[in-house]
């Protein structure tokens, strides 16, 4: 299914592109490919309120009193990180090693994982216990984010599922935030970043140096 992303209850919001230079907020539609229609209906009815990166801090601050949970696995977390924000993963690594699983994962990683660095992962079967010790009070104000706002999308989903009443979406994701647009970010990494390893990563690296020296050599 393809929705477009302008306005929270129209669900068609202005967001930049992801590139490898996230400071150009280039006015774009995103298009969002959703695998069912009730994230959609919960966005677009205004149940789940659409948040940008660039006004999550105001989001989170005392105005209006949302909390930001992160939902990456932890891997993509231990790269950058909101200060202060909540963590529970919707996707875990997959441990098994049974036959099947492993041959999985050699395809995984052959088409994915060496690309992008990713594990082989499986759905956290405590997502919700979790987030429910965290945060016991269902009616908390919590804006569900990830990297590139379809994780959240399932994770915002199964809170509301379960009697979560005020929750956001922090569309597009980390990818889409710019610097600044969160005050404080922890982790070696840019949180736009995050989300991208192995092969890539390098390829990433490669275009900002070649940035940098073209800016140089203009100037």
């Amino acid at each position: 299914m393809e929705i477009q992303v302008n306005h929270v209850h129209s669900f068609s919001l202005k967001q930049p592109p992801f590139s490898a230079y996230p400071h150009h907020r280039t006015a774009t539609t995103v298009k969002v490919h959703a695998v069912s229609g009730n994230p959609v209906k919960l966005i677009q009815s205004g149940t789940v309120i659409a948040i940008h990166p660039k006004d999550a801090a105001a989001a989170i601050n005392d105005d209006q009193g949302y909390k930001l949970l992160d939902i990456r696995p932890e891997w993509e977390r231990e790269k950058s990180r909101v200060t202060g924000s909540m963590h529970v993963p919707l996707f875990i690594q997959d441990m098994d090693n049974g036959p099947l699983t492993l041959l999985k994962k050699w395809v995984h990683f052959g088409y994915i994982g060496l690309w992008t660095g990713q594990y082989f992962t499986m759905m956290n079967p405590n997502f919700i216990d979790q987030v429910e010790k965290m945060v016991p009070d269902k009616t908390t104000k919590i804006l569900v984010a990830c990297g590139e706002g379809l994780r959240s999308m399932m994770a915002m989903s199964k809170l509301h599922k379960n009697g979560y009443t005020n929750l956001g979406w922090l569309a597009g994701g980390f990818n889409r935030a710019v610097d600044g647009d969160f005050a404080d970010v922890e982790g070696p990494e840019k949180l736009q970043y995050a989300t991208i390893g192995g092969a890539s990563y390098y390829f990433l690296k490669l275009l900002i140096l070649l940035q940098a020296v073209g800016k140089n050599t203009s100037n």
